[in-house]
């Protein structure tokens, strides 16, 4: 297995990321969130999930080793792949999940796409005595003002939205923003937006 990529961003596209190391450029599939840390031409170190399937070999690639664990470990509860798991990662801070999962709450689950009320249950009854309690918060990322906008849009787009449906949820939330726009946080709250639509 690929434990982590280290090498200069060669491109930054709308779900992944594509890193160049001693030659080859590995694609890396990756949340908004570790996207906007990333910049072309830049050095990086990624820790990597590999999922083997049949027909492909997809690397996933996260800001930090917690948040690649937490993308591991929901996929040992049955009925969550791969895409659930990076849908999972995008729209909860590894600690925010380790709250819901620690409380029962079933809405903050329900908030990521492909998770209903049901699988929301089922992830709580199966990973409640193996996630643990929350460690601490990681810093948001800071990217520069107006990315943002783009950001969050590719990363609806990437989670399965119709273009202009994250258009909506991305002009819903513009307010929120600031001088200093969380990415993260103003994904989750354009899923809030939509889900609620």
């Amino acid at each position: 297995m690929i434990a982590f990529v280290r090498g200069q961003v060669a491109a930054v596209t709308l779900s992944s990321a594509v890193l160049e190391v001693s030659g080859v450029g590995l694609e890396l599939m990756c949340t908004p969130n570790t996207l906007a840390t990333l910049r072309a031409g830049q050095s990086a170190t990624l820790p990597t999930s590999m999922v083997v399937r049949e027909d492909s070999l997809t690397l996933f690639g996260f800001v930090d080793e917690d948040e690649k664990q937490v993308f591991e470990l929901v996929q040992t509860a049955s009925g969550v792949g791969p895409k659930v798991a990076q849908a999972i990662t995008a729209v909860l801070a590894p600690d925010d999940l380790r709250r819901a999962i620690a409380t029962d709450d079933v809405k903050t689950l329900t908030r990521v796409p492909g998770i209903g009320q049901k699988g929301a249950q089922r992830i709580i009854l199966e990973l409640k005595d193996r996630i643990g309690p929350p460690v601490g918060e990681r810093p948001a990322s800071m990217p520069p003002a107006g990315a943002w906008r783009e950001q969050v849009h590719q990363g609806l787009v990437g989670l399965g939205w119709p273009v202009r449906e994250a258009e909506r949820a991305v002009d819903a939330v513009a307010d929120q923003a600031g001088d200093a726009p969380d990415v993260a946080a103003l994904l989750r709250a354009a899923l809030r937006a939509l889900s609620k639509a």
